[in-house]
């Protein structure tokens, strides 16, 4: 069974839905990331950059295996189960690029807009118009590649499940998909899917309900290169 280090975001629901709709066996541990929970050594040990979500699967193909970094988890997943990754190299790349897409540029630029959405103490009217707008033009790219296939690398992929959640959101960033009809026509499908809908739904008790405390505050935003909160 594999043991998936999550906290229900984004980035954790990309792996849970994986999880679900290869059918595999995963046992879920908890990190809080507004207790510190990441700072844990026996965390770090599992994932040195202090970010969740990661796997450790006891039946690697050459034994016990981690992985952390979300991409890297879907490739895994996907070179164990033999689904959502084509084996044919064209069609591979075609969902790989996708894939990369999204954890370089779409869940980066939504993750900064989020925070000055959600976290920032004070406004910051620039940053907040930076991100929102390279968010949307994120989504356009996205409609555009839509037009003509219903999923981003012709059939379901990883490409799509990493994508998906940091768009479920976008309500909460302030953006509208009213200029997107291919985009919304995708999320529907999406949302149609069992598997998926059960992935996000993981943890779903834990999620936040009011905005960080201070303390919260600290242990999120206050790390540098030679100190964390912990």
């Amino acid at each position: 069974m594999i043991d998936l280090y999550y906290w229900p975001t984004p980035n954790g629901w990309k792996i849970s839905i994986m999880l679900e709709e290869c059918g595999l066996p995963y046992r879920v541990v908890p990190v809080n990331i507004g207790q510190g929970d990441q700072f844990k050594s026996e965390f770090l040990a599992i994932s040195p950059n202090n970010r969740m979500p990661a796997i450790v699967d006891p039946d690697g193909p050459e034994g016990e295996i981690a992985i952390f970094e979300s991409g890297a988890i879907l490739c895994y997943l996907a070179e164990k189960s033999g689904r959502f990754l084509p084996r044919e190299a064209n069609a591979r790349f075609e969902a790989l690029q996708w894939l990369y897409w999204q954890v370089g540029g779409f869940g980066p630029m939504a993750g900064q807009l989020s925070h000055f959405v959600n976290y920032a103490p004070e406004p910051n009217p620039y940053s907040h118009d930076r991100y929102a707008k390279e968010y949307d033009r994120l989504i356009g790219v996205m409609d555009r590649r839509l037009a003509d296939r219903e999923f981003l690398a012709g059939d379901y992929s990883i490409a799509d499940m990493a994508t998906w959640p940091w768009l479920l959101p976008y309500k909460m960033f302030g953006q509208s998909l009213d200029a997107y009809p291919n985009v919304v026509r995708w999320h529907r499908s999406m949302k149609d899917r069992p598997a998926a809908r059960r992935g996000v739904d993981v943890g779903k008790e834990w999620r936040r309900t009011a905005p960080p405390s201070e303390e919260e505050r600290r242990i999120l935003f206050s790390q540098t290169g030679t100190a964390s909160p912990r």
